[in-house]
């Protein structure tokens, strides 16, 4: 798939989403009603999706779209191991995280999800980076995703899977499994660990 086609085309649809939205124009409501569908078909060609799979991930219809965010938390143990889960979608491994809720700010979405997919009570202490997705060299995707990695805290030495993930543990830096790229990659977990290390101090972001 040729990536800067990909998103140059969601980008297209977000735009003609917006023109829906705003304009009171009847022409340009049809002008942008085909834009919309020339757009969902060729992401149906470059991605072998079908139309019907595709809008209920990247439609919003209730106005201005904005990105969607995926919060994910950074736990580190005393043996200076970080907590990866295995994710049921793809057997790969993440930091333990998902798409924000409402009512939920970001520390609380990554304790919670901590606690979901890890087994693993955490205290979110600090916000150590808020990446662009796409700016991350991750395999393309639907969704416009900005990424927010909060460093927790441990509580317990508990852990557990969870419904989401069918393994849990701790890893050092240089014996990673293999990872779930859309959700992290080596180079992210990398800059973990200069956090991590003091090796890296400011807040990271794209």
């Amino acid at each position: 798939m040729n990536t800067f086609y990909f998103e140059k085309i969601k980008r297209l649809h977000t735009l003609a989403e917006i023109g829906l939205e705003y304009s009171e124009i009847p022409y340009d409501q049809e002008r942008y009603q085909e834009i919309r569908n020339i757009c969902l078909e060729m992401l149906e060609k470059m991605t072998d999706v079908p139309i019907n799979q595709i809008i209920p991930v990247i439609e919003e219809r209730n106005g201005y779209r904005t990105p969607k965010v995926d919060i994910r938390a950074v736990v580190f143990n005393e043996k200076d191991q970080i907590l990866l889960v295995k994710e049921n979608v793809d057997g790969k491994w993440a930091m333990p995280g998902g798409w924000t809720d409402i009512a939920f700010s970001p520390g609380e979405v990554a304790e919670k999800e901590c606690l979901e997919e890890a087994g693993l009570k955490v205290r979110a202490t600090r916000l150590l980076a808020i990446m662009d997705k796409q700016k991350q060299g991750m395999p393309p995707a639907f969704e416009y995703v900005y990424k927010i990695h909060m460093l927790c805290e441990k509580l317990d030495d508990h852990i557990s899977i969870g419904s989401e993930t069918s393994d849990v543990g701790w890893f050092n830096e240089n014996e990673l499994p293999k990872l779930s790229l859309p959700r992290n990659t080596e180079k992210q977990i990398a800059m973990m660990y200069e956090y991590h290390r003091g090796e890296r101090t400011e807040t990271y972001f794209d």
